[in-house]
């Protein structure tokens, strides 16, 4: 998760129709899973792993992202965050990599890095934004290197030397109003231009595209069409 989203968002960001729809499609993939141990990749503020101690019995998380100035500890439900800048070998059960292959030059060796330290019969969640012809100012912003198809990510995944389990994609319901606006913004020249995209919207707003959201969640795990986020759950043998 990119910090300068939650710079933006602030301490509203759980509210917030994206991030509060991701996490719900996260633990619905998630279901069955039950992790003790949580490495969080280019955790950011550790949303996506904190999340996950307070709605499952995940005992603690190991955020991870070399943008923290210094190494910290916090809590979440009762529970440790371990906010590091590095970590060698981890006995994770789960590990999490919510949009950090799209920052990275060499996706598979980001990857692989992290499969080669955690142990056998862990499970691997990662998500990328979908789609290089919906890229913009926003991906600039962000510092974003490329968008994915879900077979480019699944890809990505095995040679990284993980199994696939569940490759998806989600927020189809909204993908329509977001080809649309990214589409009208290229042809006004104005993707060129790195900005963010994302916003805090008024409570009506916000609630509809939540609904929108929800809305999918029953059809998640079958849906390889369209969506503007790529998700991809694996194993390591």
């Amino acid at each position: 998760m990119d910090l300068k989203e939650t710079d933006i968002l602030g301490a509203d960001i759980d509210q917030h129709w994206y991030y509060s729809s991701k996490a719900k499609a996260m633990r619905l993939l998630l279901e069955g899973t039950v992790p003790i141990r949580i490495l969080d990749v280019g955790a950011g503020s550790g949303f996506f792993s904190r999340n996950l101690l307070s709605y499952t019995d995940a005992k603690e998380a190991w955020c991870v992202d070399i943008s923290y100035q210094a190494d910290s500890d916090e809590s979440e439900a009762g529970k440790a965050v371990y906010y590091r800048r590095s970590v060698g070998d981890i006995n994770a059960d789960l590990v999490l990599l919510m949009d950090v292959l799209e920052h990275v030059d060499d996706d598979v060796a980001l990857l692989k890095e992290y499969v080669d330290k955690a142990p056998s019969g862990s499970r691997f969640l990662v998500t990328v934004p979908a789609f290089q012809f919906l890229w913009s100012g926003h991906d600039l912003f962000l510092e974003h290197k490329r968008r994915y198809t879900l077979k480019q990510l699944e890809d990505v995944v095995r040679n990284a030397g993980l199994s696939v389990r569940c490759g998806t994609y989600y927020f189809g319901m909204v993908f329509p109003i977001a080809a649309t606006l990214r589409i009208a913004q290229k042809t006004c020249r104005k993707s060129e231009s790195p900005s963010s995209q994302l916003s805090n919207h008024n409570p009506v707003t916000n609630a509809i595209l939540k609904s929108l959201c929800e809305m999918e969640l029953p059809f998640l795990r079958i849906n390889r069409a369209v969506g503007l986020t790529v998700f991809c759950l694996a194993d390591k043998a």
